[in-house]
């Protein structure tokens, strides 16, 4: 355990250097939020609504930042490692891979974590947003979005044979997803085409179980979203983990 905290130390400082992790896990979604509720402010989303449109924005920029430590920093870093050889040295010694890649997991879990509180507390003291849900409901809501996130991300390390290969499966699919999935912007404002798209996005049902979450809503009610992201995460692990053992980490 002493061992494992010192690499844990050592990956969240590492994180916090890395400009693109730091600024759209902590920075990016706030200015969104600071952007958008400058323009919309959080009036009501429609006549007579109980909830204003940045009650149910914070929900979804919370998403984007899940989307940013696990499509994103998680695989890419883990990438990076393998292409520079960290593994090998690694597995020279008692810690081993597994250790490192661990460490990496929690330090973008605990950094989501920290990213959605910044936002909460800045969406709470600026535009008094609502969150009618309990602790366990929202608790649960991150948990798995963020595993569905994660896993996806995993897969795309265990696929790519480089850093530039991974690159290329993390790069479109977080963008597509941020943009297509509501997580940027209502998704009650897409056209029919669009929403037709964005039904075919992981993203998309974690922004809705976020979005119903917050609301109030109980989880019952969002059993469709906890099958997916739950039968993603797994299909994603086990995949990830099947491709992972037939991989050359020399």
């Amino acid at each position: 355990m002493k061992r494992f905290a010192v690499i844990l130390k050592t990956e969240m400082l590492l994180f916090l250097r890395d400009f693109f992790g730091f600024f759209f896990t902590l920075v990016f979604p706030v200015m969104m939020l600071l952007l958008f509720g400058g323009i919309y402010g959080n009036e009501p989303v429609y006549d007579g609504a109980d909830m204003g449109m940045m009650d149910i924005s914070v929900p979804a920029y919370s998403v984007m930042i899940m989307g940013v430590t696990g499509l994103m920093a998680l695989p890419l870093t883990l990438s990076g490692y393998k292409e520079k050889k960290i593994y090998k040295r690694f597995d020279a010694t008692p810690v081993g891979k597994k250790s490192i890649i661990t460490a990496q997991v929690f330090v973008n879990l605990i950094m989501t974590l920290i990213g959605i509180s910044i936002l909460l507390i800045v969406g709470m003291l600026v535009y008094h947003i609502q969150i009618k849900g309990d602790i366990f409901g929202v608790f649960t809501g991150i948990l798995f979005s963020a595993a569905a996130m994660f896993s996806m991300g995993f897969l795309f390390t265990a696929v790519g044979r480089d850093l530039k290969s991974t690159s290329v499966l993390c790069y479109p699919f977080y963008f597509v997803m941020m943009f297509l999935s509501g997580a940027t912007m209502p998704d009650m404002l897409f056209p029919d085409t669009i929403k037709k798209i964005s039904d075919l996005l992981p993203m998309t049902y974690a922004v809705d179980l976020m979005q119903g979450i917050f609301s109030g809503d109980s989880l019952s009610l969002h059993g469709k979203e906890l099958i997916i992201l739950g039968s993603l995460t797994a299909v994603f692990t086990v995949t990830g983990t099947f491709l992972y053992k037939n991989k050359d980490w020399t």
